[in-house]
């Protein structure tokens, strides 16, 4: 008996999973998932990783060099009259010392790289996060608008069976029955557009977070999306801007390049030792020491790094004009959608307060005469659909206010 209870409960679960609701997940969660599991923003975090390795080889030595030859050997078949002039076997060993303080700048230099990669993570973990508050707002609007949906079904549903009562004892015209029908199934399009829609937007933010595109989560319904207005001047912008960061990254980079260049000047070292083994054996083995040194003063070499310090030092004011244009446009940009959304809000605020209480009374009006056989269906079905359109003007009201608040939070971290 037990046995047999077991195995009814393996057999119905599968589908107790598939009756158990979505989880819900707000925007923060989806946000997080985003930051640690996409992959190529993981990309950009082994990027930096790889660079800082890099870096941290700069300060090594060159390999040692090791040769073996002959020292002053005669050709062959020449007749050597002294003994003294077959010449030696030579072993020779060179170590180039590298200059300390441009190696400390080549690995200064190589690790400010690693900081461009992760303005870049920066700014592409902000496309993100833009554009799935996009898509969860959008979801937000599109549940509201399959309520309306659902209960524009609900009034005409009504309206078709007082017709199909009242078309026996001719008080209805069968053409009415036909047209409701028609805007129960063009409804039922609408809503099958949209729960469409529901499924694609899942799909593209479960891509975001690295999950299956067909795992399903809802939306928290009770979140409503709020405006942060920010102070946009040069300080804020400056430590929150990734594109700015990016630049100052970009500036950082080519100060060291040219610290790293100024320092050619300063001369390198090596040093080569020979031993020879004379091929006589009277004669006593030798060998010799020598020191070396490059002068890169010389001025038919010191062209190379003047001309790349001055190409730097271009390339830095030029970044520093793109930051200042960056910055002016970023003000302008906010200030702009701050009153766009002004403007949004004023007409949510009439259709919420006026327009459509005043339709809905009005809508109330006519369903009444309607149902005291006072109205036709035709005006309660006009009506009733001037309200609905006024509803779902309401919903992308909201619609553009809530993008517009996702635009204001990217140009702010942009």
């Amino acid at each position: 008996m037990q046995l047999i209870k077991m195995l009814a409960a393996l057999m119905l679960l599968p589908f107790t999973l598939l009756s158990q609701p979505a989880p819900v997940l707000s925007l923060d969660n989806i946000l997080q998932h985003i930051e640690v599991n996409n992959p190529l923003l993981q990309s950009y975090g082994l990027k930096a990783e790889a660079l800082k390795e890099n870096a941290s080889g700069a300060t090594a030595w060159m390999p040692p060099m090791v040769g073996a030859g002959t020292f002053m050997t005669p050709y062959p078949f020449r007749k050597v009259m002294d003994p003294r002039d077959r010449g030696s076997l030579m072993i020779r060993a060179e170590q180039e010392i590298p200059n300390r303080s441009r190696q400390r700048a080549q690995q200064e230099l190589l690790a400010s790289q690693a900081n461009l990669q992760l303005a870049e993570k920066n700014i592409t973990l902000n496309n993100y996060k833009a554009e799935a508050r996009r898509l969860y707002y959008s979801w937000l609007i599109i549940r509201q608008q399959i309520g309306v949906l659902k209960e524009n079904e609900r009034i005409m549903a009504t309206l078709k069976k007082i017709e199909e009562v009242r078309y026996p004892y001719n008080r209805s015209e069968l053409s009415s029955i036909y047209k409701i029908t028609a805007r129960i199934e063009q409804n039922r399009n609408a809503l099958r557009t949209q729960e469409a829609e529901i499924s694609r937007i899942m799909s593209v933010l479960n891509g975001f977070m690295n999950r299956p595109a067909n795992q399903l989560f809802t939306v928290d319904t009770s979140y409503t999306p709020q405006l942060r207005p920010v102070t946009a001047d040069t300080t804020f912008l400056n430590s929150a801007r990734g594109d700015l960061l990016k630049i100052d990254a970009n500036i950082r980079t080519m100060q060291l390049n040219i610290r790293s260049l100024q320092l050619e000047k300063k001369p390198a070292f090596s040093v080569q030792f020979d031993h020879m083994q004379s091929l006589n054996r009277m004669m006593p083995s030798a060998f010799s020491i020598m020191g070396m040194l490059t002068i890169p003063i010389a001025p038919w070499s010191a062209r190379s790094y003047q001309s790349g310090i001055r190409s730097m030092k271009l390339n830095i004011e030029a970044m520093e004009k793109e930051k200042a244009a960056v910055l002016s446009e970023a003000r302008g940009t906010l200030y702009g959608i701050e009153s766009q959304l002004q403007s949004v809000q004023d007409r949510i605020r009439s259709l919420e307060k006026t327009i459509i209480p005043a339709m809905q009374k009005s809508f109330d009006a006519s369903f009444l005469s309607y149902q005291e056989n006072k109205a036709q269906a035709d005006i309660t079905i006009e009506a009733w659909e001037a309200l609905n359109m006024l509803q779902l003007d309401l919903l992308n009201e909201k619609l553009k206010l809530y993008q517009m608040i996702a635009e204001y939070e990217k140009e702010i971290y942009r």
